[in-house]
């Protein structure tokens, strides 16, 4: 950050991220009709992905009176680039050219893993996509108690994707394709303080998120746009901070995989999302501090279509959840700085499939930690899934369901400059 004056100051970062995965799965399709058949259908998939991201932000911020009234006025802008993609063998046949589907009732387990010449289908995707993004906002004290916050941003992107499928006859169907847009998103929130702990909100923004994934025919799906209200009552009860919050989302364009076609997407019409949330967080005594979070979600499908009924609840969404997070570190003597911490963690129902007919049970896990503070330097080891508990933690539609990590022990080291 540099600052020209007391009034004004320019504050600027530069991000990098480069990754890479190689994954190789059996994947099965979810959900069954166990009038028909007891199989489920399965596939083999060897993937490899690569992802690198670069991003800019600069922000000039100045501070200023009209008359009575006083202004912390930001200025700035954001430039990201992403390029990502992923070559994908699939086989739904093992080396023998038998299928991979499994019977439930009477699975036969030990089939080998395909070979490369017994996939049945090569994909590969090349993706780049560029932002820019203009803003402006200010932050309005009309009165001691009253604060006014007015912002816009406009974002300016560009999709490429250049994609290549191949099947088990060699036969190759390219396709490429380019996607301009832009958007305007407001932002106002207001805040009033009728005393002083106590803060009373309200606020209306909307929001813009390019799709960098594409339908089964190349065409890059529109991005997601997105309108929230929310009211809300923050009290600061000493060093306890009490915020409970109401709102109320619609998106349109969230992306989920095509039915028909798991290795690409199509759209979600309109998405609804209401609910209520209370987090509480603070230091309850000397070293001794407390996060705390519970909400209700209804996440549902607003809009619909043939692929998306309308009313049916939205993937990986639970209707609530809850968490408890404590830690205590020592203050004084000669273990001054070594901390303890523990978590319990509450998930709810979820739907793992659209048209809903699947759900992911509700489950509660365990967490904590040991870490050791000294200077500028922590050395700290989380213990994750403390007791071990079998849990499904997401679902990709119908291309599968993950389970959740089981007992992990991580180790991290940061230092501060």
């Amino acid at each position: 950050m540099n600052r020209f004056n007391e009034n004004l100051r320019l504050r600027s970062g530069f991000g990098a991220e480069f990754f890479q995965d190689d994954l190789e799965a059996v994947r099965s399709f979810i959900g069954f009709d166990s009038e028909v058949s007891n199989e489920i259908v399965r596939f083999f998939s060897d993937a490899q992905g690569f992802n690198e991201s670069f991003s800019w932000q600069t922000d000039l911020i100045g501070e200023f009176n009209t008359g009575s009234i006083e202004h912390q006025l930001l200025v700035g802008f954001e430039l990201s680039r992403i390029d990502f993609g992923f070559p994908v063998a699939d086989s739904f046949r093992d080396l023998d050219n038998n299928p991979l589907a499994i019977d439930v009732v009477n699975p036969q387990y030990g089939i080998p893993i395909p070979g490369v010449e017994d996939f049945t289908g090569f994909f590969t995707s090349d993706n780049s996509q560029e932002t820019l993004g203009l803003y402006i906002q200010d932050q309005i004290t009309l009165l001691p108690n009253l604060k006014l916050l007015v912002g816009e941003r406009y974002d300016f992107n560009r999709n490429e994707n250049d994609s290549v499928f191949t099947n088990a006859d060699g036969e190759s169907f390219p396709s490429s394709d380019e996607f301009d847009s832009e958007a305007f998103s407001p932002r106002v929130g207001i805040v009033y303080q009728p005393i002083e702990p106590i803060s009373i909100y309200a606020s209306y923004s909307r929001s813009f998120i390019p799709n960098s994934v594409t339908t089964v025919d190349g065409d890059i799906i529109e991005p997601e746009r997105g309108t929230q209200y929310e009211v809300g009552v923050r009290a600061e009860l000493g060093d306890v901070v009490i915020n409970l919050a109401a709102y109320d989302i619609t998106n349109t364009n969230l992306v989920r995989a095509d039915p028909d076609n798991p290795n690409f997407s199509i759209p979600v019409g309109e998405v609804r999302s209401r609910g209520i949330e209370l987090d509480v967080a603070g230091e309850i005594s000397d070293g001794w501090n407390v996060i705390g979070s519970l909400f209700f979600n209804d996440a549902f499908i607003s809009e619909g279509d043939d692929n998306n009924p309308e009313d049916d609840a939205l993937l990986n969404a639970p209707g609530s959840g809850a968490s408890l997070w404590t830690t205590y570190e020592i203050q004084s003597g000669n273990l001054q700085g070594l901390g303890f911490g523990l978590g319990v963690f509450y998930v709810g129902d979820r739907e793992a499939q659209i048209p809903n007919d699947f759900v992911l049970p509700s489950y509660v896990r365990a967490d904590a930690s040991i870490f050791y503070k000294r200077n500028n330097w922590q050395a700290q080891i989380n213990f994750q899934n403390l007791f071990d508990t079998n849990y499904l933690e997401s679902s990709q539609s119908i291309v599968g369901v993950f389970p959740g990590a089981p007992f992990s022990v991580v180790g991290r080291v940061s230092v501060r400059f």
